[in-house]
């Protein structure tokens, strides 16, 4: 009898899981997104969900869908080897449409505490811990070569970015999918937990999604990283790789209100523009 009860449950649980994720996908596809257009081959998509109706909390998303032809808009890094900035700087320093906050960094004395490289000089090497093994925010790249961006896996080698032929280069991580196979993600709270997210996808036409979801808010919960994989494959990613989030998060776009920063970070625990925190690089796009 028991072991009945318990199929009975199992597969009720299934089915609610299923049907909760196909009510999810089915809300993301079908979505009127408010779209701007930010330049030649670059859009600006936003939406607010706040009806508690995207995994069954309020979720505040924005992102850039930019081709990724190396014409008329192009990506590049912009990064510094020990001091901290706020996105939006990198963004108005380096004269870019829109920029992204990049991969982890030390807090303390600054600089990326993963590998960089910018214009074939290395800036910042992977700072591994005591056994010598790599954070999983290590075990994947985005590479940019000619303007044109794509992610890369760890090839299991201690060398791997290195042997990398691009001029430019920033490990991150973790992958969420890689060439539309699911990455096996593991059981951290940094994974189960929601937090504000950024993220880079890439769509089976070549077009490059450059994401952000709000977080740490009633009007946003944030995603874990289960929910930003989905998230991405709904929107059409075939490849997708986390990079850093909780307070660094910031999508910034020039000429825009706010002084350019499209969403809602959170390092002044306020629900509005103003709390950029300082960071070591970023993805930036910009003109040719």
């Amino acid at each position: 009898m028991l072991k009945k009860l318990f199929s009975l449950i199992l597969i009720t649980s299934i089915a609610f899981f299923t049907y909760a994720q196909n009510v999810d996908s089915a809300t993301v596809v079908k979505t009127k997104w408010q779209r701007t257009r930010v330049a030649k081959q670059v859009r600006l998509f936003r939406h607010h969900f706040d009806q508690k109706n995207l995994f069954a909390a309020n979720e505040n998303i924005s992102f850039l869908e930019i081709k990724n032809t190396g014409r008329k808009a192009v990506f590049a890094l912009g990064a510094e080897e020990r001091e901290l900035i706020t996105t939006s700087n990198f963004g108005i320093r380096d004269t870019a449409i829109a920029a992204v906050n990049g991969n982890f960094f030390d807090v303390k004395n600054g600089g990326s505490v993963d590998f960089v490289k910018v214009k074939g000089n290395i800036i910042n090497t992977n700072r591994l811990d005591k056994e010598g093994n790599r954070a999983r925010h290590q075990q994947a790249a985005v590479v940019i070569d000619n303007g044109k961006i794509s992610i890369k896996k760890w090839d299991g080698t201690a060398d791997w970015e290195t042997k990398l032929m691009e001029q430019n280069i920033m490990l991150n991580g973790p992958l969420l999918t890689y060439n539309d196979v699911d990455e096996l993600l593991d059981t951290t709270s940094f994974t189960r937990l929601r937090h504000p997210r950024t993220c880079l996808g890439v769509k089976p036409n070549g077009r490059i999604i450059l994401l952000t979801v709000d977080g740490r808010n009633e009007k946003s919960a944030g995603m874990s990283l289960h929910e930003l994989g989905k998230l991405m494959k709904w929107l059409g990613c075939e490849s997708a790789i986390n990079f850093d989030g909780g307070g660094s998060t910031t999508l910034w776009v020039a000429g825009m209100p706010d002084s350019g920063v499209i969403n809602y970070p959170t390092d002044n625990k306020k629900w509005d523009h103003e709390g950029q925190r300082k960071v070591a690089n970023v993805v930036l796009v910009k003109k040719k």
